[in-house]
């Protein structure tokens, strides 16, 4: 096995390969002058099974061309088997056509990450499971909900919590970590006047009362879960969490959330920590480094992924 890093998560890659007790294979990333890729293997990688971790977050298009590009690399060194580790698929929200003559990027990106050589795709969290369908190889989606529940339970108090889906489209995701705690679940209904703004419509299920935890894959202006904590609070809540995969946090973000209800949000390390975020004491983050690194364990030893969450 040989894994080799980006530049999108280079914390994330070490602490993978750490996990896995694997050392980083030698790789040279730079950039000419007017701002073009170059990659440069510094190891054989001949028949080898590679394991390249590059997330697509900001800047999303040059870490997607830099991922593309040590695909190709890859591919030239003769590699048995290239695996692409996206912990955070980028472009994920452009899954279907919004509205005439719109793309759906997420597929687009799906054709180009085959085509430069991946022969499999790890990722995590998906923002919409039929993605898997966009890519003609092997796709493995990982889940959050393990990590989530077990800092749930070390936090909390299994009495009086409901787990919260900000949207009508994540209440399997908050099922999934409603079940595993037996707690309740409920449900945001919102309408969404336009992109990046959203208005909260009405609550279904009982959340008076009680500690309730927002559950969601991708936190990116905060609008919609710093204006879903309102409304939970306007209905009697006792308290407000969040714990959500991807932490893109663009513009004012951190700043929306330390004005918010929501006492503590909780996020992975799929996205790269900006310093905003590190210094924030309203946002905490937990690390899927061991969650990736056994995926990636068990791709390479061609055992079962799905048994990591029964």
């Amino acid at each position: 096995m040989k894994i080799i890093a980006g530049n999108s998560n280079r914390p994330l890659a070490e602490a993978i390969s750490a996990y896995l007790d694997v050392s980083l294979t030698g790789v040279s990333i730079r950039r000419f002058s007017d701002m073009e890729i170059f990659v440069e293997l510094l190891d054989n990688i001949r028949g080898e099974d590679v394991f390249i971790i590059q997330s697509t977050s900001y800047p999303a298009n040059d870490h997607l061309m830099e991922l593309l590009v040590c695909l190709d690399a890859l591919k030239r060194a003769s590699a048995r088997r290239i695996t692409a580790v996206i912990p955070y698929y980028g472009y994920a929200r452009q899954d279907r056509k919004t509205g005439p003559r719109t793309p759906i990027s997420a597929k687009l990106v799906a054709d180009i990450v085959t085509t430069a050589g991946a022969n499999r795709v790890l990722t995590m969290d998906l923002h919409a499971g039929q993605i898997q369908g966009f890519f003609d190889i092997p796709t493995d989606n990982l889940f959050a909900a393990p990590v989530f529940v077990e800092d749930i339970k070390e936090q909390f108090n299994g009495d009086d919590l409901v787990i919260v889906s900000p949207d009508v489209g994540g209440v399997v995701r908050a099922r999934i970590i409603a079940r595993r705690l037996d707690a309740d679940l409920a449900i945001i209904d919102k309408r969404r006047e336009r992109a990046g703004e959203s208005e909260v419509m009405n609550i279904i299920g009982d959340i008076e009362n009680r500690r309730c935890i927002l559950v969601d894959d991708i936190v990116d202006s905060a609008g919609t879960l710093c204006n879903a904590a309102v409304a939970l609070m306007d209905r009697g809540a006792v308290s407000v969490h969040a714990y959500v995969s991807h932490g893109v946090l663009s513009g004012g973000a951190v700043g929306r959330i330390a004005a918010s209800p929501i006492e503590q949000m909780v996020i992975t390390d799929s996205i790269t920590a900006t310093e905003a975020v590190r210094v924030s004491s309203r946002i905490r983050q937990l690390t899927v480094a061991p969650l990736l690194g056994e995926a990636i364990r068990r791709i390479s030893e061609e055992s079962s992924v799905s048994s990591l969450f029964d």
